[in-house]
């Protein structure tokens, strides 16, 4: 079994259906970093205009369960598209977090559950 196929069983599927696994880092001794880029599909909400890849926004850090004692977090880049005609830049909002955080929208449940809401970092 590929390690991709591993990681499918163990992280959100809304991960694998919208991007591509790039990287997996070590942090020092306790934290795992899995960088990971939208994948090159034009938005949808933009089907109408001639889009081209731009490039990608600033990374965000994405908090999730944490495996083998280790802190595990997902480093998405979202891909920027530009308009041919007009120039314009768009990207596609990808609800990943808990509102205010950031979780993944599992491990935000899971400590509220388990704490009775979510720890302020």
């Amino acid at each position: 079994m590929e390690i991709e196929s591993l990681l499918k069983y163990l992280l959100p599927q809304e991960i694998f259906q919208y991007f591509d696994l790039i990287e997996i880092k070590e942090e020092g001794n306790n934290v795992l970093l899995l960088q990971l880029d939208e994948k090159s599909l034009k938005p949808s909400a933009h089907s109408d205009k001639e889009l081209v890849s731009n490039g990608f926004d600033e990374p965000i850090r994405i908090q999730d369960f944490p495996l083998r004692d280790r802190a595990v977090y997902f480093i998405v880049r979202r891909r920027k598209w530009k308009d041919k005609k007009t120039g314009k830049i768009y990207t596609t909002q990808w609800d990943l977090t808990a509102n205010g955080t950031s979780y993944s929208k599992g491990f935000a449940a899971f400590l509220k559950e388990l704490l009775g809401s979510l720890p302020h970092k």
